[in-house]
């Protein structure tokens, strides 16, 4: 029993450690790059097909908030390739701007079609399941002690550096 229970607290922590990657991509990532991807709408011709995206409805919303990943795909592919045959730099390279450019189209395209989205029963599930779930990870993370450190260490290095600065 005992065994097991070890287990499940590994296997906890560890996805535990994932979705909290996957948050911090979240919060350092996607808000970022979305808000980048909203200035663009202030160019007529992004704004008409933004506000053409607004209003379509929720089944071509799914598509098109799908498009993204399946259109980047290919470039993902010969990043892979690239990285056989020996460019791993550029490989490397191609994958960061597809997953940057993907982010930020996709968290714009969230935005926007929000709405018609979370029409879909599973859609609702899955956006209300990992809301729960990043707020429980965000608890779990600033309860924990190396948080807390974190944060009297950074609050002690900045009373250091003012001391310094003054």
């Amino acid at each position: 029993m005992k065994v097991i229970v070890g287990l499940w607290r590994l296997l906890r922590g560890l996805a535990l450690g994932l979705v909290a990657i996957v948050i911090f991509i979240e919060e350092w990532g996607w808000r970022p790059l979305t808000a980048i991807a909203a200035r663009f709408a202030k160019w007529a011709p992004v704004a008409r097909l933004e506000a053409c995206i607004v209003a379509s409805p929720p089944h071509l919303a799914l598509v098109l908030f799908l498009a993204p990943a399946v259109l980047l795909f290919p470039l993902k592919i010969a990043a892979l390739w690239l990285m056989d045959k020996g460019r791993v730099e550029l490989g490397i390279f191609l994958i960061a701007v597809a997953k940057g450019l993907g982010t930020a189209i996709v968290g714009r395209l969230f935005i926007l079609l929000e709405p018609q989205l979370m029409t879909f029963a599973w859609f609702a599930r899955a956006v209300h399941w990992w809301r729960q779930t990043k707020a429980s990870v965000h608890d779990a993370v600033r309860a924990s002690t190396l948080w807390r450190r974190a944060r009297v260490a950074r609050r002690a290095w900045r009373l250091w550096l003012g001391r310094m600065t003054h």
